[in-house]
């Protein structure tokens, strides 16, 4: 552990290697909820593990829906890098309790975050205490059904995968809507 005592700033450091706390001094230690917690590169690694070893554990728990994408076609994941999925398992997966449809496989656009976040679901803000690294442009994300239907509506809807998008995003997505934001290249 390594600990650095700022002059100017006051700013204390404390490192374990995978992650490090950053806050302003009170007394002689800094209280957790009064800095930001900055995860490095072996956190995510780890992360990642125990993710996979969850969402394994809660497969046995919850019933999943079949993995069908909108093509009729065996769904294809979406992204580890971020993880996403209801399930964290990097699939557009679903189940009866996931009341938000996560089953949109959307390509991030700084217009579509920037549009989510008005609405209050800013997607781009990292939220260290929810093991979220916050969205960029580029990433792939399971997209709450709804939203996208209405993104698409307001013409700021993402480009999306369809071969990653899972068929029950048709009971709020008709598939004509679904297709007109696909990319062309599913490898994108």
């Amino acid at each position: 552990m390594r600990r650095r005592v700022g002059s100017a700033s006051a700013e204390k450091t404390v490192s374990s290697g995978i992650a490090r706390f950053t806050a302003d001094p009170v007394g002689d230690s800094a209280h957790p909820r009064q800095g930001r917690l900055i995860f490095g590169p072996a956190f995510y690694v780890e992360f990642r593990k125990a993710v996979a070893r969850l969402s394994r554990e809660q497969d046995a728990n919850v019933k999943k829906d079949e993995p069908v994408n909108v093509l009729g076609e065996p769904l294809k994941p979406c992204s580890m890098d971020p993880v996403t999925g209801y399930f964290r398992d990097g699939a557009c997966n679903t189940c009866a309790e996931d009341e938000g449809n996560h089953t949109v496989c959307a390509i991030m656009t700084a217009e579509f975050l920037a549009f989510s976040k008005y609405l209050g679901n800013d997607l781009s803000t990292p939220r260290p205490e929810y093991l979220f690294q916050g969205l960029k442009p580029g990433d792939c994300w399971c997209l709450c059904a709804g939203r996208f239907k209405q993104a698409a509506d307001e013409g700021v809807a993402p480009k999306i995968k369809l071969a990653s998008t899972h068929r029950r995003a048709l009971e709020a997505v008709p598939l004509e809507v679904l297709m007109e934001h696909a990319v062309e290249d599913e490898e994108s």
